[in-house]
């Protein structure tokens, strides 16, 4: 990205300092990559930690907290660690001893720090919105390395309240405390640049060459959200459903070949259909032999992904009658994934240099 010259004067001093003034550091710029969050560990500790930080969240969970915190720490937090620990463990990079949600975010931030790497104004980072790194640790890490301005990057290519809207909530938490607050951009969604449409195309066309069968129905699953967070006009499905026709199209596919359903409910209430689970049940009830899954509204592969779709939905598939099953990566640090991430971030950059 070409800075112009005059930018690039305003860092510059226009005089002398008064005696013993602190010179003035040069002006800097922090990039934030910012993903959900994750535990620390598998065990009970950790598990609970995390799910208290992750469901105590209002723009997660929106029932009354009369309502809802007798039943958080009465029954959800009293048996889910364990349930979600042994799910956890079996994804666990044990090289590393984290999830790999950590691993690849981490790499997606030293990628991008070695794109920019000439470019000693611009300083690259990642945080998590739930658990370690705190977005409120990488602020001040960056603020201390000299950053006045700070471009945060949920990595939620679909926006939605209990994502984007989050995430930004706890940026902005971080800066209340702060005496001399940086100046902040967000990055919007994504969901239809086509950059990441051609990201999500290509990575599909690389994963299907890959395979022994071709799969007769591919759906693209999504994080599902609660029915009522649509109808109160979250915009989350729209968006769901834009990503999906486009990727249809820039595929050669019908309605019939690349369906759009949701997956990981929590609770009785209803959520947004179609259901992953359900569906590729009907499907092997209908005669569907094979089919692979591309997650489109993760940047990263996680838990949903790798544990959800990759076991439990591969073995409701078989379960069904089903033969063949493919789950097809996130876009992770993939040269398709980080050629999404630095366009977004290049443009979002514009007017600060």
């Amino acid at each position: 990205m070409k800075k112009p010259t005059a930018s690039r004067d305003a860092n510059k001093a226009t005089g002398p300092l008064p005696a013993g003034h602190p010179s003035v550091p040069r002006r800097k710029v922090g990039v934030m990559l910012v993903n959900l969050g994750t535990p620390d560990g598998t065990t009970y500790a950790p598990m609970w930690r995390y799910l208290r930080e992750f469901l105590s969240d209002p723009r997660v969970i929106e029932l009354n907290r009369a309502i809802w915190y007798p039943i958080l720490y009465g029954l959800v937090l009293t048996t889910r660690p364990q349930k979600s620990g042994a799910n956890y463990a079996r994804i666990w990079n044990r090289k590393k001893d984290e999830s790999p949600l950590r691993t690849i975010t981490r790499s997606q931030s030293e990628k991008l720090a070695d794109i920019f790497a000439g470019d000693p104004e611009i300083i690259v980072d990642w945080g998590m919105r739930y658990g370690t790194p705190s977005i409120a640790e990488t602020v001040e890490r960056l603020h201390a390395q000299g950053c006045d301005r700070i471009l945060s990057f949920p990595l939620y290519p679909q926006y939605s309240a209990t994502t984007t809207a989050t995430a930004n909530d706890q940026l902005f938490r971080a800066l209340m405390k702060m005496r001399a607050a940086p100046a902040v951009r967000t990055v919007p969604p994504y969901h239809d640049e086509p950059v990441y449409i051609e990201a999500l195309a290509q990575s599909v066309e690389q994963h299907l060459a890959t395979l022994d069968f071709k799969p007769e129905i591919i759906l693209a699953s999504f994080h599902g959200i609660p029915k009522a967070y649509f109808d109160k006009g979250d915009m989350y499905h729209c968006h769901c459903q834009k990503t999906t026709r486009l990727l249809r199209e820039r595929l050669g596919l019908d309605a019939r070949q690349l369906m759009t359903t949701f997956q990981s409910r929590f609770g009785a209430q209803e959520w947004l259909q179609p259901y992953t689970d359900k569906t590729v049940e009907k499907l092997a009830h209908d005669g569907v032999k094979n089919i692979a899954i591309i997650n489109p509204g993760f940047s990263a592969d996680c838990i949903e992904t790798l544990d959800e779709i990759g076991r439990e939905v591969a073995e409701e598939f078989f379960a069904a009658g089903g033969e063949k099953f493919s789950h097809i990566p996130c876009l992770n640090d993939s040269v398709q994934g980080m050629a999404v991430i630095e366009e977004v971030v290049r443009r979002e950059l514009e007017g600060w240099f």
